[in-house]
């Protein structure tokens, strides 16, 4: 038996083959098969195939790639196949054109003729005359006598020997039409059937389908290792070869053979993928013109499709736009001129397997977008044919159709939930709509001024900030504010919308700096086009105040948050949502300049018209929670801070999940609040937590990183294991020099605390210069009357008097202590800490008085 190209087992695809009939000759997957019956003359009739031979009777073509990789459990499957008795029925192979159906199956096959079952034979199924052929060619292959006979009397033969015996294997492979193979598929009964398609479409008399996917990463890597004899730790970009071939076999088997043949570096070849799919997916590897291509199948699926419905060519067109991801079904309601255009242009892409369809979703290969996005749309034909089908369908002829990607972008914009993208509420759609919306900014150019381009930036940042993101809606608030200011001018309300957001977005990543001038850029555009008492100039006003006070600059924002606030309550109510974020940030400035019990109603009265508003579960009603609980702690009421921690974690992990920076936060404060309690063990856990989520969300230079190592560190120091805090502490003090600056409250504070490990570990003359900056620091922010200051100075008396210089020390102690108890009242546990510092300092310095040496 001859045997010329096969197909291709990575594939599944498979090139012209010849079997033991000379008179037949059975190519590929998705080839035609030229089959004729030779007209032989008197005399050359040789003998009929005897019995014993017949077990070994087969048309397989030879493999054509010794690489055959993930298939093992679809092996498993067509080897439970029955093959043998009454009524067995047909089974089916369906998938995505270069999937490897036609390699499966091949492999199948000729396993089933090494284990002796019975003749295998192959056919073409592509055509009915493709059937009538295969048969005839098998009849023939039996006794050479029946290629005198016609075609179809030749056929009929082999299907009356078929059934009179059991244990062979039929192989119809390439099936396009059920129709084609219904005469025959309820007579073949008494062996085993595989049919390999890629239309899913209902077959009669078959078992379940086997619907084969791409492979495993693992496996698709062991595919292009294979091919070109080269390892995955050798060549790295393999692996993100295999991935940009989406795991394809036919895919992979091309690249593969290019690679092997040519000597070219996988990542060069990465390279060009990306450059021009179509192109690179059409080449075949120097030397071997015949080999099949992903766009050759494609195209021929293509053309079948546009046969079938044009208007599925246009949906598949929109799709190539999207992600290789499930994209909600409903997405695509209007992308067509009515829901059941759409419905049917699905379920023909979906029967010629370009993509998979369920009642809900949409997804396509990510090749098949590539190839779609990157080939020119067809002529000028094809649209008048959707013009003349909307006009059926219309009554009315449309205007051109936008472009395919414009179209994709409209879609997704009108599918975006309503309401703002941090109502936990809406998260679900925006998570299903999330990697479309990343894919339609992707391929949108890069100079575009398509305001619904913005649209879709800001809100899809909005919704990465909103969960924690910060990092990834960083350039998309940079491109929507380019795009917006381009389009509209730099003193537009939108402008200042994009400012605002960008504003905040820097301020989430802890660059103040850069937040600072565009959030008074914001506000001084809102004010001209609004006037000053307009709620989103309240709103300006609030951000830049935020902003201001983590500069540290609190006296400047607390006269902004009371006009902010003034401005709310007037315009939108006492008990709106938006008043009680007002009371909020004003209640966290007062606190920040140590006026913590002017701090504490704003803070109680946030927390009641919030949970009113938006219910006892929401994530702001944790937000005032855990607000107020920490001036409760400021206040030194720790017992009563502790519950509402307790309850604002429960709230914030519940709504936003055991990793977002906020459940972050409210670890952090309900762990300071055990400190404070003295519970360091139970508290150490919650900071170590606190500081991997922080670390993870926000990166390891982030100031709030910075605030959970600092956290972290004091928790050890606590439980004596100050060696273990040093590093920390330095890291800590790193990370906030570098991202707030040598002169911010926040630096003076990782100071501070960098001070008191140094202390701990007997290194006094290593804090005490640590300590001095940090006073000075914080005396030139907050002012020489801020408790801040007073605990800084404490701080400084307590290094001092360890070195034993009380005299230095005492003035220092009497300061602090003033100043504690007239910012935060006479029975504040700080006010208590600063007594006992000064009469330990007035004892020893009496001692020292006495001491007669």
């Amino acid at each position: 038996m001859s045997a010329q190209q096969t197909p291709s087992s990575a594939s599944g695809g498979r090139a012209a083959a010849a079997g033991s009939n000379p008179g037949v000759i059975a190519t590929g997957n998705d080839a035609r098969i030229d089959q004729r019956t030779l007209v032989l003359p008197p005399g050359a009739v040789g003998p009929a195939v005897d019995g014993e031979a017949v077990v070994r009777l087969n048309n397989l073509p030879a493999y054509d790639s010794a690489v055959f990789e993930g298939r093992q459990e679809e092996l498993r499957a067509l080897a439970a196949v029955p093959s043998a008795g009454t009524g067995v029925v047909a089974q089916s192979v369906r998938g995505l054109g270069g999937v490897g159906k036609s390699t499966l199956v091949l492999h199948h096959a000729r396993a089933f003729l090494t284990a002796g079952s019975g003749p295998v034979w192959w056919i073409d199924a592509e055509t009915e005359a493709g059937v009538v052929a295969g048969l005839a060619g098998l009849a023939t292959a039996l006794h050479p006598v029946h290629a005198a006979l016609p075609l179809e009397e030749a056929a009929e033969w082999a299907l009356v020997w078929l059934q009179g015996r059991s244990g062979w294997l039929v192989v119809l492979d390439n099936a396009e039409d059920p129709a084609d193979l219904s005469p025959y598929l309820g007579r073949l009964t008494t062996g085993q059937v595989v049919i390999t398609t890629r239309r899913d479409l209902p077959w009669r008399d078959l078992v379940a389908p086997l619907c084969l996917d791409t492979l495993t990463p693992d496996a698709a890597v062991a595919v292009l290792e294979g091919v070109t004899g080269r390892s995955r730790t050798d060549d790295t970009a393999l692996g993100e070869l295999a991935g940009e071939l989406g795991c394809l076999p036919l895919a992979l088997q091309q690249a593969g053979a290019y690679l092997a043949q040519t000597r070219t570096p996988a990542r060069d070849y990465l390279a060009e993928l990306r450059r021009d799919p179509a192109g690179i997916l059409a080449t075949t590897p120097p030397g071997d013109a015949h080999q099949r291509t992903v766009a050759q199948v494609w195209s021929v699926t293509l053309r079948a499709v546009e046969e079938a419905d044009p208007y599925a060519v246009h949906l598949l067109r929109i799709l190539a736009h999207t992600a290789p991801d499930p994209l909600p079904r409903d997405v695509l309601d209007t992308a067509l001129p009515t829901r059941r255009a759409v419905d049917h242009a699905l379920g023909t892409l979906a029967a010629y397997s370009m993509i998979t369809l369920t009642d809900r979703t949409v997804t396509t290969h990510r090749l098949v977008q590539s190839v779609i996005r990157t080939t020119a749309p067809p002529p000028p034909a094809a649209p008048t044919r959707l013009r003349r089908l909307a006009r059926r369908l219309r009554g009315r002829t449309p205007a051109a159709p936008p472009s395919p990607h414009t179209t994709a972008l409209i879609l997704l914009l009108d599918a975006i939930p309503p309401g703002s993208p941090e109502e936990v509420d809406g998260w679900p759609v925006w998570q299903s709509l999330l990697p479309h919306l990343q894919a339609v900014i992707a391929h949108h150019p890069d100079d575009s001024r398509d305001l619904r381009l913005a649209a879709i930036l800001g809100e899809t940042a909005f919704y990465l900030r909103s969960r924690g993101q910060a990092p990834e809606a960083l350039p998309l608030e940079r491109r929507a504010l380019a795009i917006t200011e381009a389009a509209l001018g730099p003193d537009h309300l939108v402008t200042a919308l994009r400012l605002g957001n960008l504003g905040t977005t820097y301020f989430d990543l802890g660059r103040h700096d850069e937040a600072l001038p565009l959030a008074e850029r914001a506000l001084a555009i809102a004010e001209a086009a609004l006037g000053p008492d307009h709620p989103d100039t309240a709103l300006r006003l609030g951000n830049l105040a935020r902003t201001l006070s983590e500069r540290g600059r609190h006296g400047e924002a607390l006269p902004l948050e009371e006009r902010a606030l003034a401005i709310a309550e007037r315009e939108l109510g006492p008990d709106h949502p938006t008043t009680s974020l007002r009371l909020g940030n004003l209640a966290a400035t007062l606190s920040e300049l140590g006026r913590h019990g002017e701090a504490l109603p704003l803070e109680e009265r946030a927390l009641a018209i919030t949970e009113a508003a938006l219910g006892p579960d929401h994530p702001t009603t944790g937000l005032c929670l855990g607000n107020l609980a920490r001036t409760f702690s400021e206040l030194g009421r720790h017992g009563e801070a502790l519950p509402l921690e307790e309850r604002a974690l429960a709230i914030i992990e519940a709504a936003l999940g055991p990793d977002h920076p906020d459940t972050a936060l409210r670890l952090g404060n309900l762990a300071a609040t055990l400190s404070e309690l003295g519970r360091h063990d139970e508290a150490l856990p919650l900071k170590e937590r606190a500081l991997a989520i922080t670390e993870a969300a926000l990166g390891p230079h982030h100031p709030d990183t910075a605030l959970r190592l600092g956290n972290l560190a004091a928790s050890l120091s606590e439980l004596g294991r100050h060696g273990e805090s040093l590093p920390l502490e330095e890291r800590a003090l790193t990370i906030t020099e570098r991202a707030l600056g040598p002169d911010h409250p926040t630096t003076a504070l990782r100071l501070g605390n960098l001070a008191r490990t140094f202390s701990e570990l007997d290194r006094r003359g290593e804090a005490l210069p640590l300590e001095e900056r940090a006073l000075a620091i914080t005396e030139a922010a907050l002012g020489p009357h801020h408790p801040t200051t007073g605990l800084r100075l404490g701080n400084l008396v307590v290094t001092l008097s360890e070195l034993g210089r009380h005299t230095e020390a005492l003035p220092l102690a009497e300061r602090a202590l003033a100043i504690t108890e007239a910012a935060l009242g006479p029975d504040h546990p700080d006010t208590a800490r600063r007594l006992s510092d000064l009469a330990e300092i007035r004892r020893r310095l009496e001692r020292d008085d006495t001491d007669p040496t």
